[in-house]
């Protein structure tokens, strides 16, 4: 692995049983770069997430995580990786600075009053630190979260579906928060099923039933999934989807708010399908697949392969 690799591993896989959860992943992740995770449920992400930080050991593959053997080096990984759970794991019945000094003494975190003073101030959570945990809402507990998971100074920050249940402005703070720290130099994973957290990662990563099916910046996932999009608006859209569904040239027909989008990978079907449907009171416009059409479209490829 070379100095400006995070994660570089091959063939990595895990088995549950008969199941396979994560089959020959392969990954290389630079250093202070922030990747997002897509997937649906159940999809291997989490598991990917575990083996790589060295809470999960791989039954297949070989590789590095901060310069460390994902096999034999597991502790030594550990230390230097903050990881936030889907749940909230810290305790209710402490207030915010006695959860961060509970955990600075597992790390042996020296001067570790001064660290959790800087660390709550750096995360706007001053005013609250006397605050019970289990009071907290959603998003202020999601920022004690990442105070927890930084307080020991990581490389690497693993985050597990970090804003699910939070409102939108608390997503939208977290993730100011998430690139403030990968400026600094932190290099952040986040496993996400919301495309708009997806686009603003540096590359995002797509793992469909185990399998790594794309990975690269979004612009280029987009230009390279072959997909072309019409989005149709009016009253008469609900009537027109029933219609579409399962027709030749509209691959995939979903709902955005109140458009419909139609995608496909043959142009020339697609647009002849559209120009039968036009009338109704329906509006159509050709537009740039989004990355939400994509997720889709690959959703049905890993289908139709398992």
């Amino acid at each position: 692995m070379t100095a400006e690799l995070a994660i570089d591993v091959r063939g990595l896989t895990k088995r549950f049983g008969k199941r396979t959860a994560v089959d020959h992943v392969d990954i290389r992740m630079p250093r202070g770069q922030v990747w997002g995770f897509l997937g649906p449920n159940g999809s291997g992400k989490t598991t990917t997430i575990r083996m790589l930080c060295g809470l999960l050991r791989a039954d297949e593959g070989e590789g590095t995580c901060l310069g460390y053997d994902i096999r034999r080096d597991s502790r030594k990984i550990k230390r230097q990786v903050g990881y936030m759970t889907q749940k909230f794991s810290f305790w209710d019945d402490l207030t915010i600075r006695e959860n961060l000094e509970f955990v600075a003494r597992l790390y042996e975190i020296r001067k570790a009053g001064e660290v959790v003073d800087r660390t709550l101030e750096t995360l706007g959570l001053t005013s609250r630190q006397t605050q019970l945990a289990g009071t907290l809402s959603g998003g202020w507990k999601q920022r004690l979260a990442l105070a927890a998971c930084t307080l020991h100074d990581p490389a690497m920050l693993l985050l597990d579906e970090p804003t699910a249940g939070v409102d939108p402005q608390a997503r939208r703070d977290f993730w100011d928060q998430i690139h403030r720290l990968a400026s600094e130099g932190l290099t952040v994973l986040v496993s996400t099923h919301y495309m708009d957290e997806a686009e603003r990662c540096d590359e995002i990563v797509y793992i469909a039933y185990g399998k790594l099916m794309t990975q690269g910046p979004v612009q280029s996932i987009i230009d390279q999934s072959g997909l072309h999009t019409y989005v149709a608006e009016g009253p008469g859209v609900r009537a027109l989807a029933d219609r579409l569904r399962g027709r030749d040239g509209a691959e995939h027909v979903a709902y955005f708010g109140s458009a419909l989008h139609v995608s496909g990978s043959d142009a020339a079907k697609l647009k002849a399908l559209i120009e039968a449907e036009r009338g109704d009171g329906v509006r159509w416009q050709s537009e740039r697949p989004s990355l939400e059409d994509v997720f889709i479209h690959l959703m049905g490829r890993a289908e139709d392969k398992s």
